[in-house]
């Protein structure tokens, strides 16, 4: 079994009775039906629509952790926070509390994001033998580089919204509602409206794609690709693999 200590994430926790329905109020995705041993992909959006963070919710014991880019934690949790009033909420950062691990080779049973607790840790299901591990302590085995993690997630095409790409999608360019992130059913929602407008009246002008880069190409989260925008990007082979937002071809 090998694993990768997973340093780009934070954590996030919101527990409190009105958990559920507060989350349920903010998120792109229908946390009021998140069943607990089911995780999920959501987006958090301005009122323009646009995404200031993409979440894996998980549930637990004392209510649901939040996985989000490091980088973004302190200014979403404080963003966040101004939403509670009189919500029964509590919204903790949990980056410190708990450690993340990618691992490989991890038997398990159940869909993608099946989650389970036990020993004090948390375990979400990926595809293809991977497992999300929020623990307190690493698990046994080989460690790798976490880039091996990110460049499955890239071909997963799960996008992650960081500091260098906040703001700058609505959650269908970023692919979100493919992915089971967005439920169109649900009530409002900051930026429901403008996400809503842009899948029933044909707007989507961007979209995001998984792509290849030769060796020697420079490329980071926000930087220009073919015309778009980079969301993500890992090495692998003698050059990268990135997932980018692009303009659709007409």
């Amino acid at each position: 079994m090998e694993y990768a200590r997973l340093t780009r994430y934070g954590l996030l926790s919101v527990s409190g009775a009105d958990a559920r329905e507060f989350l349920h109020a903010q998120l792109t995705s229908d946390i009021e039906s998140l069943p607990p041993g089911r995780a999920a992909l959501a987006g958090w959006c301005s009122a323009k629509g646009r995404l200031l963070a993409s979440f894996l919710v998980v549930p637990w014991h004392e209510g649901f952790l939040l996985q989000l880019a490091r980088d973004l934690v302190p200014g979403v949790a404080k963003r966040l926070s101004m939403f509670v009033l009189r919500s029964k909420v509590k919204i903790g950062d949990e980056s410190e509390r708990w450690k993340q691990f990618g691992v490989w080779g991890e038997a398990s049973s159940g869909e993608t994001f099946s989650v389970s607790a036990a020993d004090g840790a948390v375990r979400v299901k990926f595809e293809n033998m991977r497992t999300l591990l929020i623990s307190s302590e690493a698990p046994h085995g080989t460690a790798v580089d976490e880039t091996r993690w990110t460049l499955d997630e890239i071909r997963a095409g799960r996008p992650l919204i960081t500091a260098a790409t906040q703001e700058l999608f609505v959650p269908q360019m970023v692919n979100l509602h493919t992915l089971g992130g967005v439920d169109f059913k649900k009530g409002c929602y900051p930026g429901q409206e403008v996400v809503a407008r842009t899948q029933y009246r044909g707007q989507l002008k961007r979209h995001m794609i998984h792509a290849q880069a030769p060796a020697g190409t420079e490329l980071k989260p926000g930087a220009e690709f073919q015309g778009g925008t980079v969301v993500d990007v890992a090495p692998a082979g003698s050059g990268s693999e990135l997932l980018a937002v692009v303009p659709i071809a007409e």
